[in-house]
């Protein structure tokens, strides 16, 4: 009868534990092929503008909709937030308090034995009492980690967000380029194919020809490396949606670019510190190493332990009382962790100084490149108005006769040379409005349009 306590004891503390399951690893890739298939969740979205959009991969995907599936699909964001149950559970851990210790011994007598002696016994419980003293400041430190991790995702999901605009982007400009490219090779090859026939004619020397074939080569030459481009793009997208290289993506729609408010954006940089998950995160990440730093200096106390011991010697007298152990500050006293958490505070408080200094920094950089980018835009735009008409103008005078075909799509040429530049400054654009986006903390502050407020 004397066994049950202890074993409804034991069974009492096993019960409580977690049970063991085994997690296989998988051999082959995972990755969906299918967007159709995939679940996204509106209101899952870390940013107002995506968990308001409507996402239907049916008709096609537009840049917003290329978002919210990077942020719902990303492998990378799927192992960060993995990551929060470790998180969790770790802030969980630091507020639970450390279990008493038991200790028990039971000695046996060894050879004769004298009479009236019988086994001797003693059973102790004790706890250390100093975890009573640090256990707020350890708790403290570990929701602040916590939400630190909380923070340091929502900031990778904007990243994700940025990577997947940036990526649309590109493939838009791309697409915009090649069709221009394959337009000129159209028009190069119809020239050359002319200059070709007058050779046989008389009319014009092999110079021209050769000339128009080189073109034609450097030209088959851009082409070729463009559509190198547009495949490392669409693999790279593909990668960051989490689907396989030769998952089909139809993208539609083209990105606005709408004039930014520039008083608005320099109120946003003024709130820079509560607009970034990135700066919060870091701000959480202070916080809890201040409490780290805190919780080294309350160690600094002497260690205490206090215990209740029950005893009974091989003559069976009993005895019960007091233990207490005090360590003494006189070598270590903590000092050595309490000046590393010291200097890893300063270290966080100089990082997140500097985070702040370079967005700043950044911020102000692509503002000055956006005001010379509008202008470059602009001018080419203007360029390819002014080339387009003058190529129209000179339309009816090569069908009447009175410029040659060289003339007429050398024009042509410069005109497509235009655009394929304002193509250009408006991706380059765009790519920095997207990372202005980002830096800024949400979405950009726009001027609204006439007749709104």
């Amino acid at each position: 009868m004397k066994k049950y306590p202890l074993i409804i004891f034991s069974g009492f503390v096993i019960g409580g534990c977690t049970a063991y399951h085994p997690l296989p690893l998988g051999t082959h890739s995972d990755a969906s092929g299918d967007v159709s298939h995939i679940v996204v969740h509106a209101a899952d979205m870390p940013l107002p503008e995506l968990s308001t959009h409507r996402f239907d991969p049916s008709d096609g995907l537009d840049m917003t909709e290329v978002a919210m599936l990077a942020v719902a699909n990303n492998p990378q964001l799927k192992i960060a937030r993995d990551g929060l149950g470790i998180s969790h559970a770790q802030a969980f851990a630091a507020g639970l308090l450390p279990d008493p210790q038991l200790g028990m011994t039971n000695d046996y007598l060894a050879g004769n034995s004298s009479l009236g002696t019988t086994s001797a016994f003693s059973v102790s419980i004790s706890y250390a009492v100093n975890t009573l003293l640090t256990r707020s400041s350890a708790k403290a430190a570990g929701q602040a980690a916590e939400r630190q991790t909380d923070l340091n995702l929502l900031w990778q999901e904007w990243q994700v967000v940025s990577q997947a605009r940036v990526l649309f982007v590109r493939n838009v400009a791309q697409q915009k380029l090649m069709s221009l490219l394959q337009q000129q090779r159209g028009m190069l090859a119809a020239r050359y194919e002319n200059t070709r026939q007058a050779i046989g004619l008389g009319e014009v020397t092999a110079d021209a020809a050769n000339l128009d074939l080189t073109l034609l080569q450097n030209l088959e030459t851009a082409i070729n490396s463009l559509s190198r481009q547009i495949n490392t793009n669409q693999h790279d997208l593909n990668d960051l949606l989490g689907l396989t290289p030769d998952a089909p993506l139809q993208l539609v729609g083209d990105a606005d670019i709408a004039p930014l408010d520039e008083a608005k954006v320099a109120a946003d940089i003024a709130q820079l510190a509560q607009r970034r998950p990135d700066l919060r995160a870091l701000e959480f990440g202070y916080e809890s190493q201040e409490q780290r730093f805190r919780q080294s200096v309350l160690a600094q106390f002497p260690a205490l332990n206090i215990g209740f011991n029950r005893a009974r010697d091989n003559f069976a007298t009993y005895t019960q009382g007091i233990g207490i152990s005090m360590s003494l500050p006189v070598f270590n006293g903590n000092r050595g962790n309490v000046a590393i958490e010291q200097a890893t505070r300063q270290k966080l408080h100089d990082e997140y100084q500097l985070r702040i200094n370079t967005a700043v920094s950044e911020i102000a950089r692509i503002l000055q490149d956006q005001q010379l980018l509008e202008q470059q835009l602009h001018n080419a735009e203007v360029g390819v108005t002014a080339l387009d008409l003058a190529a129209n103008n000179a339309q009816a005078a090569f069908d009447s006769g009175s410029i040659d075909s060289l003339a007429y799509n050398n024009l042509r040429t410069a005109s497509l040379a235009k655009q394929a530049e304002a193509i250009l400054i408006r991706q380059n654009l765009l790519e920095q409005r997207v990372a202005l986006l980002t830096l800024l903390g949400g979405e950009l502050p726009e001027i609204a349009p006439a007749g709104t407020k």
